[in-house]
């Protein structure tokens, strides 16, 4: 099975694993790598940067957006492996390294099971190793100055996680959100801008609050960490994902 690899701006790749989106950004031949899938997904992680012309050697960090399994899967094994350093914020680092655990539970999914999609979901994550224990042994906060292939910017947007973070790529107009902000999900019937369910984000009101943010930022293209690129500008798509969650707070 190969990677789903589209390129969206010059050397800028979305890469869709199953269910879940991670970022290769190169320059010159090292590259950056943003998020790694599902455990399961181990092996589309390394096709996708073969399919960029790249390898597991020329990565020179991971940044991770949040440390949930669906975004750290690999990551532990390419900074044993490989020596890769892992990079997250300072709040995500405990996170990361599973001193705690802030994940949609078993009993909450069953609980949100009559939802459309649901269940289907839980069955894919739990063979993707949604469950699995995946801890990052030695993850390391950002340093003051982060000098990467790409030049890529943290922007603290918690709420999904304490120390989730978005990242963006000033120079290309690019803005990779994680789940602080998607267009699509198998839980969710809309498409386009949005937050994930309820059930996902650690503080919803965060979440929607941290939407500000990433409305401040100049872009007019969105990266997710679940669903299809957005084309257009990151103000209105955030604008539209914090219109849809107050309907859904209305609603519910």
């Amino acid at each position: 099975m190969r990677a789903d690899v589209q390129q969206v701006a010059d050397g800028i790749y979305l890469v869709h694993g199953s269910n879940t989106n991670w970022v290769i950004i190169g320059e010159g031949d090292a590259v950056t790598l943003i998020d790694t899938g599902y455990p399961g997904d181990r092996q589309l992680v390394l096709d996708s940067l073969s399919q960029v012309g790249s390898s597991p050697e020329a990565v020179a960090a991971i940044l991770v957006t949040h440390a949930h399994n669906d975004h750290i899967g690999s990551a532990e094994y390419l900074r044993s492996t490989y020596g890769t350093p892992v990079l997250t914020h300072e709040a995500e680092v405990p996170h990361a390294r599973r001193d705690f655990l802030h994940q949609v539970s078993v009993g909450e999914v069953l609980k949100n099971g009559w939802r459309p999609g649901v269940l289907p979901w839980a069955v894919h994550a739990i063979r993707s190793g949604g469950t699995a224990q995946v801890p990052v042994i030695e993850p390391q906060p950002f340093p003051e100055s982060l000098d990467l292939p790409g030049g890529p910017v943290p922007v603290h947007t918690p709420g999904h996680t304490d120390g989730h973070c978005a990242f963006h790529l000033p120079d290309a107009g690019v803005v990779i959100s994680g789940d602080a902000l998607v267009s699509g999900h198998p839980t969710s019937r809309l498409k386009g801008p949005q937050l994930l369910p309820d059930m996902f984000h650690r503080e919803r009101a965060r979440a929607v609050a941290s939407l500000d943010l990433l409305e401040g930022l100049a872009a007019d293209v969105v990266l997710p960490g679940h669903g299809p690129v957005h084309h257009g500008s990151v103000r209105e798509a955030a604008g539209q994902a914090r219109e849809r969650a107050q309907r859904r707070g209305v609603l519910e």
